[in-house]
């Protein structure tokens, strides 16, 4: 069941990423109340199986989202990770992981969250660059983020922080930016596109 859905997820379905993420968590010894929300995002998937991505030709910039929930589970106390890319006015990549290591803080969390976001940015950016879908060189790819500490963290070129971790993501962030493959840029968390592949759907966000 997690499989079937996973397929969805990774193909044409982000609404229903996070419920996967969590509920994946639970496949080695799963209960009757994982079973009772597998049963409801498969009812959630038929009810709405008339929803589909779209795209346009326009416009053909590529930008992306990240974000991060911090300590959403109190036995690991890892924090969840989502990110989406957008092109052509439709998603073409996302992702919600349960991150692999402890963030001491929301900003650590969103720096965590940032940096897988780039490795994914880094990788479509050379992608569209292979199969030449531009004739000039691929412009620098927004990376929208409603951390305000976060943003004011990776411009700054040291980082201070007592966890190596976070030292290593801190690094990575800066040398995209260096390198011209990634802006970040702040975003309010209402117009943030990966703020529900860190939490569940709010009632107003379920169709």
């Amino acid at each position: 069941a997690i499989g079937s859905m996973m397929y969805a997820t990774h193909c044409t379905r982000p609404d229903i990423a996070f419920a996967v993420s969590k509920l994946s968590q639970y496949t080695v010894n799963p209960g009757t109340e994982h079973w009772k929300a597998v049963g409801r995002v498969l009812g959630y998937l038929k009810r709405t199986s008339n929803l589909e991505l779209t795209y346009t030709s326009f416009s053909r910039i590529l930008e992306g989202y990240s974000d991060a929930s911090w300590i959403d589970r109190t036995n690991d106390s890892k924090s969840t990770s989502g990110w989406i890319f957008t092109l052509a006015g439709g998603a073409v990549s996302w992702a919600s992981k349960k991150q692999t290591c402890i963030a001491h803080s929301t900003m650590e969390a969103e720096l965590i969250a940032l940096a897988a976001a780039g490795k994914e940015a880094e990788w479509i950016r050379d992608l569209l660059t292979d199969i030449r879908l531009r004739d000039v060189p691929m412009p620098c790819i927004p990376m929208y983020c409603d951390s305000e500490a976060t943003l004011s963290k990776v411009y700054n070129a040291v980082y201070n922080g007592g966890s190596r971790h976070i030292g290593l993501r801190h690094n990575y962030v800066r040398q995209l930016l260096e390198s011209g493959t990634i802006k970040v840029v702040y975003v309010k968390t209402s117009k943030n596109l990966a703020d529900p592949f860190t939490k569940p759907l709010t009632r107003d966000l379920v169709v």
